[in-house]
């Protein structure tokens, strides 16, 4: 077995880490240090001579922390908690795993706005024949980090580039679909509950429509918001 101080080179999934072979078999009961214990022997390396892992590359920056620290400190609004969970289980980590638990039990408290501007699709008999409810976008409100929790990569943040951090609050994120019962479901699996809701009458506007509106589907227009809460 080679010295606990010597300096590991690791290619995991084209990431590339530096590290010390202490680090890596510092939890005895893990799959790591059944495998460096004996790296001469089931070691495979790349082209430059560093030792391969054909894991998710980027979340094992998180399991080298855990294995120095012997603690979970994760980035507040971290999406990837579900994946995450998976390497720990996959390198047989016990305590990490036993932390991500803890850790997804202790949920920050907070309110979301959900609000969306929609109409319905008419078809020749007019309001005898109305097809589906049609929904433009629906807009997200709220603190960012929180935002990020309960839509993960279903949240558009392009009007809004992060700048200042996952504490500030936000107006402009949007959600990439116009599905508002996913939306909902989202919300209800991660703890939050409806509070209150408000909406608007249809418009019935007189003013003069852009080029390819349905003068019915404008007449029909609507704003409604949604106020969800986690205590």
């Amino acid at each position: 077995m080679a010295d606990t101080n010597d300096i590991i080179e690791l290619n995991v999934g084209g990431v590339h880490y530096t590290t010390t072979l202490k680090t890596l078999t510092s939890d005895k009961n893990s799959l790591l240090n059944e495998y460096f214990t004996d790296i001469k022997k089931k070691g495979i390396k790349d082209s430059k001579g560093r030792y391969f892992l054909d894991r998710d590359g980027v979340l094992f920056r998180y399991i080298l922390d855990y294995l120095r620290d012997k603690q979970l400190n994760l980035p507040e609004g971290f999406r990837e908690k579900v994946r995450l969970r998976m390497e720990a289980e996959h390198f047989q980590l016990i305590g990490m795993i036993e932390s991500m638990k803890e850790l997804s039990e202790i949920r920050p408290t907070g309110c979301i706005t959900i609000g969306y501007r929609g109409s319905f699709q008419f078809g020749k008999d007019g309001l005898a024949d109305v097809k589906f409810r049609k929904l433009s976008r629906i807009l997200v409100c709220g603190r960012v980090a929180l935002c990020r929790e309960v839509f993960g990569d279903t949240l558009n943040e392009s009007r809004d580039p992060d700048h200042g951090g996952p504490d500030r609050y936000t107006s402009r994120f949007f959600l990439k679909h116009c599905f508002i019962e996913q939306a909902f479901d989202m919300l209800n699996d991660c703890g939050f509950k409806l509070s209150g809701s408000c909406g608007s009458g249809t418009a019935g506007s007189a003013a003069e429509l852009k080029p390819g509106v349905d003068s019915e589907e404008n007449r029909w227009n609507h704003y409604n918001e949604f106020v969800f809460i986690r205590e």
